[in-house]
């Protein structure tokens, strides 16, 4: 089981509204909206990513990682790396 699974139904939503963000920026920009509102739109539909991708993290953190902590050894090392990779990738975009 992953650590997102009990909140797994608000994940689905969010995303399905996100993607509902996507295709109404493809509208907009097939319908030649105005610069300012697609961008308006595409910072929106980003912050709804990263708020999913730092739920996601937090998740992974409290569950995962803090599960292998407490068991020890390579497993523990290798989910604090995993963890560190996925903050940078976070981070850099």
């Amino acid at each position: 089981m992953h650590g997102y699974t009990e909140d797994k139904d608000a994940y689905l939503k969010r995303l399905r509204r996100i993607e509902g963000q996507v295709r109404g920026l493809a509208k907009m920009i097939e319908e030649d909206q105005y610069c300012i509102d697609v961008l308006t739109q595409v910072s929106a539909t980003t912050k709804g990513l990263q708020a999913v991708s730092l739920g996601l993290l937090d998740e992974h953190l409290k569950h995962c990682v803090a599960q292998a902590v407490a068991e020890g050894g390579e497993e523990a090392d290798e989910k604090v790396r995993e963890a560190s990779a996925a903050i940078a990738r976070l981070v850099r975009s």
